[in-house]
This record gives C-alpha cells, sequence and structure tokens, in this order.
C-alpha cells in the first residue's frame, strides 16, 4: 500500500485552563464522545492522510485507545514544541502538512480538503479564515482610542496547510514562540494565503463553546445525521426606493438607461439590497443595515454588486452555501421582458447561485401604482453545512 502524501498533526496536549473541566479539554467530552473522537471522525470524511496526534505525556493510553490507525506521539512545554514532535513523526512520503487544533473538533472535511487542494495548487501555506463582522476598537485600558478598519482583517481558523519541506525549514529555523503556524512559516519568508473557512471549525476553548458544541451535536442528531449542521434556511428580504430623476438607474446590479433613477445612501439598487437582506435572513445574519449601515462610508454609492459581494462572503463564512434566489420586483417601471435574461444571469454570477426574477405591478395601488418608487420581494434558500 502506498504511503499518503497528506500528513494532518492534531494538536490535543494543551491543558484546557480556560474550559475548567479538570482535564486536557481534547479528552473533555461533548455527548457521548471526546472532543478528540469528534475531530479524528471528521478527518475521516477528508483526503486520505497519516493522521499523528499529539497528546499530553499523561493521557498517552488514553489518546491510544481513541486514536484508531493515527500515531500518537507526546508534546512539548509549548505548542510549537508539540507541533515539531508532530513533524517528527511523518512518513517520508508526506509532502503536504496540515496542523490542526483537536479544539477545532466540528471543522467539516470539505474545509480539510479545500486547504490541501490550496497548498497543492500555490505551493505556499494555507490557512481557512472568516471575515470580521464586528466593529473592532483598539484601547488602552478601559478607554477606546481608535476605530480599526476591519476591512483588511480576518478571523483564522486550522487546519492551517503547508509544503513540508518549507514547514520543516522553518520550525528548524525558528527561535521564537508564535501564536499559530502561519506566524512561524511567514516569519521564515514563506508567503501563506487565505481560503474560505467554516462557522462549524470554532474553537472549543470555555464552557460557552461547550455549550455551543453540545447544541450543535444536538440538532445534528435530531435531523438524523452523521456530520454536524447540514441543514436548509429560507429567508425573505424587502427593500423600497423612491423614484429619483436626477440619479441613473442601477436595478439588479445593471445599468438602465433613459430610465428614471432610484434615490439611495448607495446606488438605490432595491433588487440586490431585497437579496442581500433575504440571504442575510436565511443565514441568521441580520440584516443589510446592520452590516452595511448608512453611516459607514466605504459603502456611499456602492453598486449592487459590492453588497451581494460582501454578503456573500458573510453567508459562506457563516457555514452556508447559497441553494438559489427568487426575486419580484412590484413597479410600473423598469419593464424588464428584453433584458430579463441578462439580468438573472449576471445577478446569478454575482450570487453564485440561481437567481430568477419576475416582475407585477400594483395595480395603481399604493406608492408603487401612483408611480413614486418601486418595492422588491426576495427569497432565498441556503444550505448549511
Amino acid at each position: 500500500m502506498t504511503d499518503p502524501t497528506v500528513g494532518i498533526v492534531v494538536v490535543a496536549a494543551g491543558s484546557g485552563t480556560r474550559l475548567a473541566a479538570g482535564i486536557p479539554k481534547a479528552f473533555a467530552t461533548v455527548g457521548a464522545q471526546t472532543i478528540l473522537e469528534h475531530c479524528l471522525q471528521g478527518l475521516s470524511h477528508a483526503e486520505s492522510a497519516q493522521v499523528v496526534i499529539v497528546a499530553p505525556a499523561e493521557f498517552m493510553d488514553a489518546a491510544r485507545n481513541l486514536a484508531g490507525t493515527a500515531t500518537v506521539v507526546a508534546g512539548g512545554d509549548t505548542r510549537q514544541a508539540s507541533v515539531a514532535a508532530g513533524l517528527a513523526a511523518l512518513v517520508p512520503a508526506v509532502d503536504v502538512v496540515l496542523v490542526h487544533d483537536a479544539a477545532r473538533a466540528f471543522t467539516p472535511g470539505s474545509t480539510i480538503d479545500r486547504v490541501v487542494a490550496a497548498v497543492r495548487e500555490t505551493g505556499a501555506g494555507v490557512i481557512p479564515s472568516l471575515p470580521v463582522s464586528d466593529t473592532i476598537k483598539r484601547v488602552d485600558g478601559t478607554v477606546v482610542l481608535e476605530t480599526v478598519d476591519r476591512s483588511d482583517l480576518v478571523h483564522v481558523q486550522t487546519p492551517q496547510g503547508f509544503p513540508r519541506a518549507a514547514l520543516d525549514r522553518a520550525y528548524a529555523e525558528a527561535t521564537t514562540e508564535y501564536t499559530d503556524d502561519a506566524a512561524l512559516f511567514t516569519a521564515a519568508g514563506n508567503t501563506v494565503s487565505l481560503v474560505a473557512g467554516d462557522a462549524l471549525a470554532f474553537k472549543i476553548t470555555t464552557p460557552a463553546d461547550l455549550r455551543r458544541a453540545e447544541q450543535e451535536l444536538a440538532e445534528a442528531t435530531h435531523e438524523g445525521t452523521s456530520n454536524v449542521g447540514v441543514d436548509f434556511r429560507t429567508g425573505v428580504g424587502m427593500d423600497v426606493h423612491a423614484y429619483d430623476a436626477s440619479e441613473p438607474l442601477w436595478l439588479g446590479g445593471l445599468y438602465w438607461p433613459d430610465e428614471v433613477g432610484l434615490s439611495g445612501h448607495s446606488d438605490g439598487d432595491a433588487m440586490c439590497h431585497a437579496i442581500c437582506d433575504a440571504l442575510l435572513s436565511a443565514a441568521g445574519l441580520g440584516d443589510i443595515g446592520g452590516r452595511f449601515g448608512t453611516s459607514d462610508p466605504k459603502f456611499a454609492g456602492a453598486h449592487g454588486d459590492v453588497f451581494i459581494g460582501e454578503t456573500v462572503s458573510l453567508v459562506e463564512g457563516a457555514g452556508f452555501t447559497v441553494g438559489n434566489v427568487s426575486v419580484q420586483l412590484i413597479a410600473n417601471g423598469p419593464r424588464l421582458g428584453a433584458r430579463r435574461t441578462e439580468l438573472e444571469s449576471h445577478l446569478s454570477s454575482l450570487v453564485g447561485a440561481p437567481v430568477s426574477v419576475a416582475a407585477t405591478t400594483s395595480d395603481g395601488l399604493g406608492f408603487t401604482g401612483k408611480g413614486e418608487g418601486v418595492a422588491v420581494i426576495a427569497t432565498a434558500l441556503v444550505r448549511g453545512r
């Protein structure tokens, strides 16, 4: 049998002080299984690999009882020393290494496969990440100094993937303790790039995280699935904008020449905005006003494709895949007929899933019927993992 070319070092040597379980957190339980067992089950769905578990010295027997075909080695005094011990146990055939925290026990196999594929494609380090959605402040004690621009910030997860030869050199040369392997790899002069992470790859660190893990497991068990968190959700979004003859018309991400435009903080594209609200609603991520408020100058005058791109990133970062979107325009104009195919094709490319568009009038009733503006209703289906 040919030796695997992918190695996964599972770091399970942490003390778990913040979890307050009285034992190393990898050996705390979620449901009827330990965190380490859940982690190993997730790895079994990914590409065939050599798995090396790095465990606390006093829990070596416990780790071996759970390891199956995985190799078990003792960890060091620091995380970096533990990873080095795991690297030393990999077979020579391994040329792509993933370093994974056992505490990210519900990481989907699709994320692991995505990291491996990106390492092979780029020859660089690769880390899964999620966008930062919260506002970030720089502080001095309890005093707020400034708001940090979050547009170039991300949350990073594991597994972090690397070409083995370059990672071995970086570890051999390291003289400083780093907070993660990507930092060590970068400090050695190597490149690290990003791929999409997954909300299910959250790290179990505190009792609150453990409760979240129990909830995820309970929901998956109720749905009768063997993996955590597979479900379908729907969302509804609605937006209205008044006509403004001084503005160009942007609708559905397209420019409509010789048509009356719509007023708004951005380009007034009610169709794109309704789609964003539907997607955010389906994923449980709030609404467009909360995510892209009118007080944020970044989105002043922005076109609909910007909002949809940001929204799809948030939805995918939360662990969902868009299934489809359906849109209904309620207005006296513009007439969609001649451009419906173009409109659906453009929106589908922005969303990354099928988008269907329909239009109607309100028979002279209400503000749309009186020709004062447009209303758009959108529904979205997303699939969780």
